[in-house]
């Protein structure tokens, strides 16, 4: 590797540059701490594995970072979550959101969920005091195989098989999904005890990519733990790229860390950045129709209006996000009071599977007239309760009934972003950090009296967020998004040429 780079690099010129090397775990640790609002911080990180290490916790103080503990591979918490993934029938890596996402249809304390509970942390988890712990490697095959698990031993320990992938799911594989979510947040839980009593810090940082299941996130700030804890919003390995800079940046130049009071992330508004002349080269490409606005704000009032009219909005504006989540630069849009919009995002919009929630994007100033979080939360990683009752009674069919049908059993204004258990997976938006997306959400709020809106990333199912606006362009066009704005520019779906042939721009989309 080290061979490769400087090669690499000596064809831009540079010869013999210096190379950092920093572990990954590290990496991860400095994605999380140095971008912090905090001064000093616990530091756990909880990945799959990275080199040998699965698990750390930290301290963070001016610019130092000291680890004081590790778990290493084949124990994982990351990897015992995504052998659930695979064994429930979504892709290992990717599916893991599902998982998370299914789980609120299992049934709460009922003995089937509590008897899985049992088996996880007899037969697969050895659970330490402290939250370390030893996986019985006899039911894993991440180690020495391919797969995930051994199928059979966890047929006969569960009584299930497992899922094929786009099987019907059933009642079964809720009730896993809500097993091993329960267990992953009682082992973040005691992670967190342990770091704070390892570190006394009354702040947390946290990265690694079980740093990004919200639902567990949501559990630990509401346990009080700590009075703040701030989670990077790449948690993931893309961060370590981030946290590999800043960690070269601090420790080995020794600079200081001079941000406190707010983040370091810009909102997370960190990628490429397209303008008028990008747009306009994609529409005449095309031979686009579209609608220009010399008054953003103007733009806003009518998106707002096609909002409250039950249009689906695709948004693209400014930098692309870093990390896995839109969060209001290449998103697509929905009014969260619609009943059906749900269900008409996930089946027409995204292609996906029915019961997959959405998010919602709140204005940072009404966070607290829909939901149960005393902060902000502007990186989509939160899972708080929605300012409502549930209907009651549910019928006695309910568990039977299609997973979206569910969801018109709840008393929710919102019933768009509200999940099956009453919460939602927040984004709040901060006029200074996203004040376009800011003024979108402020003129729906003028015109209907809610500053939240249904906020989903761009994209279909198994393709990634769209970048430019060619590809923006190509994924609108592809699906039955009705209206999209890039910029400055309104494009309305029947505007457009071969705008009912989705089969021909999806096939465009895909190949490209």
């Amino acid at each position: 590797m080290r061979q490769i780079l400087r090669e690499e690099f000596g064809k831009l010129g540079c010869k013999n540059p210096k190379l950092l090397f920093p572990e990954h775990h590290l990496s991860h640790a400095a994605s999380a701490f140095y971008p912090s609002p905090f001064p000093e911080a616990a530091i756990l990180t909880i990945d799959g594995v990275g080199e040998w290490a699965t698990c750390t916790i930290g301290s963070g103080r001016e610019n130092g970072i000291e680890i004081l503990r590790e778990l290493d591979f084949p124990h994982s918490l990351g990897l015992l979550y995504s052998a659930f993934t695979y064994y429930c029938g979504f892709k290992v890596n990717s599916g893991e959101y599902k998982l998370m996402g299914l789980a609120p249809y299992g049934r709460h304390n009922s003995p089937q969920v509590g008897k899985w509970k049992d088996l996880i942390l007899s037969e697969l988890v050895d659970l330490r005091e402290d939250g370390s712990f030893l996986l019985n490697m006899d039911y894993f095959n991440y180690a020495t195989g391919l797969t995930m698990c051994v199928d059979e031993a966890w047929e006969k320990l569960f009584g299930l098989p497992r899922r094929k992938s786009e099987t019907e799911l059933d009642q079964n594989y809720m009730d896993m999904a809500l097993a091993i979510q329960e267990v992953t947040e009682e082992i973040v839980l005691q992670l967190a005890q342990t770091s704070r009593k390892l570190t006394g810090s009354d702040y947390l940082v946290m990265a690694g990519g079980v740093a990004l299941n919200c639902v567990a996130n949501g559990r630990l700030l509401q346990s009080g733990l700590f009075k703040d804890i701030w989670i990077q919003p790449a948690s993931g390995d893309a961060g370590g790229a981030v946290g590999a800079a800043l960690a070269s940046w601090h420790i080995y130049l020794d600079k200081p860390k001079k941000r406190q009071g707010s983040d370091a992330m810009k909102g997370a508004l960190l990628g490429p950045e397209f303008g008028d002349r990008e747009i306009l080269k994609v529409a005449r490409r095309y031979g686009s129709v579209y609608q220009g606005y010399d008054d953003f704000e103007k733009l806003c009032t009518d998106v707002a209006g096609l909002l409250e009219d039950g249009r689906v909005v695709g948004w693209f504006q400014g930098r692309m996000e870093y990390g896995p989540r839109a969060l209001g630069n290449r998103s697509i849009l929905g009014d969260a009071r619609h009943p059906e919009m749900q269900k008409k995002l996930n089946l027409k919009i995204k292609y996906r599977e029915g019961f997959r929630p959405f998010a919602p994007s709140v204005l940072e100033e009404c966070i607290h007239d829909f939901f149960e979080l005393d902060r902000p939360s502007p990186y989509m990683l939160l899972v708080a309760p929605v300012r409502k009752e549930r209907r009651n009674p549910f019928p006695r069919d309910y568990h039977s009934r299609p997973l979206y049908d569910r969801l018109y059993y709840l008393r929710s204004d919102v019933p768009a972003i509200t999940h099956i258990d009453f919460s939602a997976r927040i984004q709040s938006v901060n006029k200074n950090v996203n004040p376009r997306y800011w003024k979108l959400i402020d003129a729906f709020r003028r015109r209907t009296g809610y500053g939240v809106i249904v906020n989903t990333s761009f994209n279909v199912r198994g393709e990634p967020i769209v970048c430019s606006p060619e590809d923006a362009y190509r994924c609108f066009m592809g699906t039955e998004m009705d209206y999209l704005v890039m910029g400055d520019f309104l494009f309305k779906k029947e505007d457009q040429p071969h705008y009912t042939d989705r089969d021909y721009w999806r096939q465009k989309y895909e190949l490209d």
